[in-house]
């Protein structure tokens, strides 16, 4: 078949467009069980390094951190060369670092071996985004993106069940060596299915839908002299981007502290749980976000421009819930934390809202770098409510074991920052619509200096 005679993409599903999303995703879900996998060896991680809640929480504040840090030069990197080649390379870091974490003892080498995990993992999400405005039409693309979003939840799954039981069966080593293979081999196939458009209409410079007035057209933004920072400076004065920020800040904020620390201990030693319990609670998480996103795909659809607003009230619920749930002086029942982890677990996909205001409503040259800058706002926030949590076991506890009391006042932390995030969102949306009164509403401005 001619290249004049296949299927667009663009215009309907093609089989060829699934198998490429599928090899991203696959990637995706690895990266996702990497992210995910010391939470659920965080007591092991205590013993084998001999460090406290405080130093132990460096572990994800590094990671997180580097992630957070690494998606605007990320998405500049994607920008500017495609999601097949950062893909690769992204794998293949994070195979290095979980292979360094798993023969290592020494906790220094051990940090170093989470900046490459987190380096590694901030190419798999922005990659999968930039590729669906390429391989799937504009209409569906929310659907995609919590499609993307909700299955790589299973590598949480992955983290709770197979590797922890291959920690607690094999050990450290085994567990961790293991995984830094998968990601390898990840990365080759990642390199054999993915590419960044389909044969011959990778039109980098056309915008996501049609051109609308005030947008500058592809030959003028070439005629700048550094598309580097013309990008950078684009994404950095668009509210939209920023938008994205703070929804992602709020949406994902309790799910990351949760799910890649504090969670396990907090269910073991706050609450006297088992490790099938704690698994029973993961799972329970993951098939709950997977569930849950293809309808939130279809609420960011019917919402449009009013997304933000369905985020403060869904996201609320997320905080209303945590707050309920460590309100009593004693510890709280397994149902209890299975109900909160399915409330958390469905209404975090909200968190992808803001992506689909920046692929709808900034133009495609810059969508990868505009999506890092949304996709900072959970994991910083999330670094810092990671190492404050600590901060706040370790003065609590007085140096004795953690118990339910303690947790109590480490996630009262939790929800402050979340406020905080709330907060963005409201002064972000007026001036969206300060920036939209200006420009005309909906208009994509990819011009830096305007």
């Amino acid at each position: 078949m001619s290249p004049s005679s296949r299927p667009d993409p663009r215009q309907q599903v093609t089989r060829r467009a699934l198998i490429v999303w599928g090899a991203a995703v696959l990637f995706y879900i690895v990266a996702i069980t990497g992210r995910t996998s010391f939470g659920v060896a965080g007591v092991d991680a205590i013993a084998r390094f001999e460090v406290d809640a405080s130093r132990i929480a460096v572990f994800t504040a590094v990671q997180v951190g580097v992630y957070a840090l690494a998606q605007i030069p990320v998405g500049l990197l994607i920008d500017r060369f495609g999601s097949r080649r950062v893909l690769i390379i992204g794998a293949v870091l994070m195979g290095v670092g979980q292979i360094i974490l798993g023969l290592t003892s020494n906790y220094w080498v051990a940090i170093l071996a989470r900046v490459f995990i987190g380096a590694g993992d901030a190419s798999a999400f922005l990659s999968a985004m930039r590729l669906l405005p390429f391989w799937f039409p504009a209409r569906i693309t929310p659907l995609f993106t919590q499609l993307t979003s909700g299955l790589g939840q299973l590598g949480q799954f992955f983290s709770a069940v197979p590797f922890l039981w291959l920690l607690g069966a094999q050990g450290w080593t085994v567990a961790f060596v293991s995984l830094g293979a998968v990601g390898i081999l990840v990365a080759i196939a990642a390199g054999v299915a993915i590419s960044d458009a389909p044969d011959g209409s990778d039109d980098e410079d056309s915008p996501t839908d049609s051109p609308e007035p005030g947008q500058l057209t592809a030959r003028e933004m070439r005629r700048k002299k550094s598309r580097f920072f013309n990008t950078l400076s684009t994404v950095l004065k668009h509210p939209l981007c920023w938008q994205g920020f703070f929804i992602h800040w709020t949406g994902m904020l309790n799910q990351i502290v949760f799910t890649l620390l504090w969670g396990v201990p907090l269910m073991t030693l706050g609450m006297g749980l088992d490790n099938a319990q704690v698994g029973l609670v993961l799972t329970i998480n993951t098939i709950s976000t997977i569930a849950a996103g293809p309808l939130l795909g279809w609420v960011s659809q019917r919402t449009g421009y009013n997304r933000d607003l369905a985020v403060v009230v869904l996201a609320g619920i997320i905080g209303i819930a945590w707050l309920i749930f460590i309100l009593p002086a004693e510890p709280r029942s397994l149902a209890a934390i299975i109900v909160v982890n399915i409330i958390m677990a469905v209404f975090t996909p909200t968190a992808n809202f803001g992506f689909d205001n920046v692929r709808a409503r900034v133009h495609r040259r810059v969508v990868a770098t505009g999506t890092g800058l949304g996709n900072m706002g959970g994991f910083l926030s999330g670094m810092l409510a990671a190492q404050l949590v600590g901060i706040t076991l370790d003065a609590s506890s007085a140096g004795e074991t953690y118990q339910w009391a303690d947790f109590r006042l480490g996630w009262l932390v939790v929800l402050v920052i979340w406020a905080l995030g709330m907060t963005g969102i409201l002064l972000t949306r007026a001036w969206v619509k300060r920036w939209e009164k200006r420009a005309g509403r909906g208009v994509r401005i990819v011009d830096s200096s305007d």
